[in-house]
């Protein structure tokens, strides 16, 4: 088994540094080739996605990614920016879509911004079409407008668009893994608003009558980003477009504590995947060894599951990220004032956590044996 290890930027490098830590202990054989991406790459080689990491990426079997991204890189002309890196690597290996877990594990109840009550038991699984939409359509830039009220004066356009083929897939994606959960689907889009969504939902409504065992939903993103606060355990599956499900699994995020908790996939329709924490790099806090890294662990552990046909060991690593957050680990990110008076609860660094992490799936491991 073939990964590609891309740490990237800012505590890039330490959280993925962290989840290599977790997979070397698994008894597994794999071949870990480490590369440059985003602003790292860009100062050594002069581009986010140098064509050796591109190829590095489509020879793997799976991409295990950090962030990317620094404020320094902002001023530079948008196709040498750091965040091209990973649109490059979407678009070159098709990976359309985007899993996105939200769960709020019982020992962090305390530390979602949301009541108790709300959160506990929340398992959503957000599903982002990841290659289409604003993101990726053309024609998209600058101009001097043509027409309109204020015609003649600058402007900057992107386009919005969907063909589909792209829907479709996506929805049988939505609803293939709904049967594996609740069979509930809901479908967030704009339709009331844009004919790209008003498409979207008749395609998404025809792909349905594939999986009369599923429950369709649909919800106009802005009422969504509502109830995902008012009752977000209303939600099984989640599926949308790649703007909406960007802010949407954000958003999500925050529910199960903090987005540091948060893994992602990223697949094509071979299941090669790439697998990154939703979180960005967090310049401010690189270096300092503060970051959480179980988002990137267990975006490994779905690695496992998704590209490497490696279940069992996938739920180690989740069983083991459990264990450890049940012994009162937190990083800064997960450590509320609540934990502050409790003795049991103790806030540990980048570094400790993923000690933790390994130290949990070793001991069951010798326990086992």
């Amino acid at each position: 088994m073939k990964i590609a290890v891309l740490p990237g930027d800012g505590i890039g490098t330490e959280i993925v540094q962290e989840a290599v830590k977790v997979l070397k202990v698994l008894d597994l054989k794999f071949e870990l080739e480490f590369a440059d991406v985003g602003g790292t790459a860009y100062d050594k080689h002069g581009h986010p996605l140098p064509e050796a990491t591109l190829k590095l990426a489509k020879e793997a079997d799976a991409i295990l990614f950090g962030a990317v991204g620094d404020w320094k890189y902002d001023q530079l002309e948008r196709q040498f920016r750091p965040e091209q890196a990973i649109l490059g690597l979407r678009k070159n290996l098709g990976l359309f879509a985007n899993f996105r877990p939200a769960i709020c594990y019982e020992q962090l109840t305390d530390a979602s911004s949301l009541k108790p009550e709300l959160v506990a038991g929340l398992d959503i699984l957000i599903i982002r079409e990841l290659t289409g939409d604003i993101y990726f359509g053309q024609p998209r830039g600058r101009r001097t407008s043509p027409d309109g009220a204020f015609a003649g004066a600058e402007e900057a356009f992107d386009t919005m668009r969907y063909t589909r083929p792209e829907i479709e897939r996506i929805a049988h994606v939505a609803f293939q893994a709904a049967r594996k959960r609740s069979k509930k689907v809901t479908s967030v889009d704009k339709a009331n608003v844009l004919e790209t969504f008003q498409f979207w939902r008749d395609v998404v409504t025809e792909v349905s009558q594939q999986y009369p065992d599923v429950k369709l939903d649909h919800m106009y993103v802005d009422n969504a980003a509502m109830q995902l606060v008012k009752s977000p355990k209303s939600f099984d599956v989640v599926v949308t477009g790649n703007m909406f499900g960007d802010i949407l699994s954000d958003e999500a995020a925050m529910l199960t504590g903090s987005i540091g908790m948060l893994p992602s996939a990223s697949l094509n329709a071979s299941n090669q995947g790439l697998y990154e924490p939703s979180h960005g790099s967090a310049p401010d806090i690189a270096g300092k060894g503060v970051a959480n890294p179980l988002a990137t662990i267990l975006s490994a552990a779905m690695m496992l599951r998704f590209s490497l046909n490696q279940p069992q060991a996938a739920d180690r690593i989740e069983s083991a990220v459990q264990d450890v957050l049940a012994q009162g680990l937190r990083t800064a990110d997960i450590f509320s004032e609540g934990n502050a008076k409790t003795p049991s609860v103790v806030k540990v660094g980048t570094r400790e956590m993923g000690d933790a992490v390994v130290a949990a799936i070793t001991k069951k491991t010798t326990t086992k044996s």
